[in-house]
């Protein structure tokens, strides 16, 4: 080996060994930094006529296999949280079986009241008491009808947020695979643009699960799991319609609500065949389109149940056919064409309610009566008591064939939510467990700070072996020069 073979060889090395100590400094700054893949430095023995050391190159080492999987537990869990609180809302708004203040509680006590006025139907306060009661369990059905129609409209307003944030995002992976190809052209490193378009697409997964299909020149294409392209070489442009509030009667089949249209295109966004199922945006458009529908449905059917059992001709024959009983729709009487948003509209006959203008003591003479009756006759309070015992099959609802009391369908409502509830918390407790794995997995294959330092230590010592030989062949120059 010649000196200046040497010396060549030396130099390489340092060259080398500077170029890697920039590798390590890098990946341990960026240890935390989301999106972030570990670098390493690609090395290779230069040849016979130039011996020594050569960079070939950074790569950037990502496993696509553990993203894809990372990716899927992001969706699952990004889905399973806002439906795991619709559930825990509309179980609270109901009440709980064992709660205290359930609609099965209020009922029971609103049956109470009427037990205890018919023992002494002259007592004036025991009448009011039963319209209060009566209110309390009201109150609740209209609250919980709230609750669904608010739910709803924040999810309308976080369909169009996410709109917006996915077109964005999209635009911004278009952008980036151009400038990708750009730099791969010139031979110029990419690894920053590939962390930024990582990042990018993390965040598309999680409102729309998209699988990543690599095309030519560092550009990739996303695909939802529905079929729908989102980019392929011109990303997608998505387009949603907010409303400012919804009401019970308002509904994507009605016309009332905006679908979501790709391209200008109408695709579905139910969440078995939705054209972007799995993710956030389907969970919102699943807590609008499907789930605040149904519970409000449930809540208009016992609603409903209610309205009719008071509303029988032969229970009161101080009514005509055709008036209201004790629970009205808004006062009148009830109208199965109209079923929808009852629960919200249900109220106590004014003629009853004092706070109305009404008097209590028609719930023993009448509700029609237009003078008090015998104070001690609780032939009609009794039968507004028995009422609630009979057993009828309910008018609508998922709540079966049988007949059923009106405890019972009561019941049924809060047991539906409360296992509701219980069902989408162990999901969304699976996707977390599942997503917290996948995460972990994904950080055994990034930056590890205690490899990186024994990598630095390895430089250190190839630096300070490369930088002695510069060192000896200086020595050995000298000599020679003064020979």
């Amino acid at each position: 080996m010649s000196l200046s073979t040497a010396l060549h060889g030396a130099l390489s090395g340092l060259s080398a060994a500077g170029r890697a100590s920039g590798v390590v400094s890098e990946n341990i700054a960026n240890a935390l930094t989301p999106g972030y893949a570990k670098r390493s430095i690609i090395l290779s023995s230069n040849s016979e006529v130039s011996p020594g050391v050569r960079v070939l190159g950074i790569q950037r080492q990502a496993n696509p296999g553990i993203i894809s999987s990372r990716r899927h537990a992001d969706a699952e869990f990004s889905n399973a949280t806002p439906l795991a609180s619709f559930q825990t809302r509309f179980a609270s708004a109901v009440g709980n079986p064992t709660d205290t203040d359930s609609i099965t509680a209020r009922l029971a006590a609103f049956d109470s009241s009427l037990i205890s006025a018919s023992s002494r139907p002259d007592s004036a306060q025991r009448l009011d008491d039963v319209v209060i009661k009566a209110n309390d369990l009201i109150n609740l059905i209209n609250n919980a009808s709230d609750t669904v129609q608010k739910m709803r409209s924040e999810a309308d307003r976080k369909i169009s947020i996410q709109v917006e944030r996915l077109n964005k995002a999209l635009s911004d992976v278009e952008g980036l695979n151009v400038r990708i190809t750009a730099l791969e052209a010139g031979n110029a490193p990419t690894a920053a643009l590939l962390d930024q378009r990582q990042v990018l697409i993390d965040e598309i997964n999680n409102i729309a699960p998209v699988n990543v299909v690599e095309r030519n020149y560092g550009q990739v294409a996303l695909y939802t799991i529905g079929g729908a392209v989102l980019l392929d070489g011109q990303a997608a442009t998505l387009e949603f319609t907010p409303v400012n509030t919804i009401v019970p009667e308002m509904t994507l089949a009605s016309g009332g609500l905006s679908g979501l249209t790709l391209n200008g295109n109408p695709v579905r966004t139910d969440s078995l065949r939705g054209a972007l199922r799995g993710g956030s945006l389907s969970a919102q458009f699943e807590i609008r389109d499907e789930l605040g529908v149904e519970a409000q449905a449930e809540l208009d059917s016992v609603a409903r149940d209610l309205t009719e059992r008071f509303e029988d001709p032969a229970l009161d024959p101080t009514l005509s056919p055709g008036d209201p009983g004790l629970f009205t729709d808004n006062g009148n009487a009830f109208d199965p064409l109209t079923e929808i948003g009852l629960s919200a509209r249900l109220r106590v006959n004014p003629d009853a309610d004092p706070e109305q203008g009404g008097e209590s003591w028609r719930l023993r003479d009448g509700l029609g009566a237009a003078t008090p009756g015998p104070s001690g006759d609780a032939r009609f309070l009794q039968s507004l008591q028995s009422v609630l015992e009979i057993s009828r099959i309910p008018g609508s609802g998922n709540f079966g064939t049988g007949a059923l009391t009106a405890a019972e369908i009561s019941g049924a409502l809060v047991s539906s939510a409360a296992q509701a509830e219980a069902v989408s918390d162990q999901r969304l407790a699976f996707s977390s467990a599942s997503l917290t794995e996948m995460k972990n997995a994904e950080l055994s294959q990034g930056v590890d700070s205690d490899e990186e330092l024994s990598q630095l230590i390895l430089i250190e010592q190839a630096y300070a072996a490369n930088a002695r030989m510069l060192q000896v062949v200086d020595e050995l120059m000298e000599t020679l020069l003064r020979l």
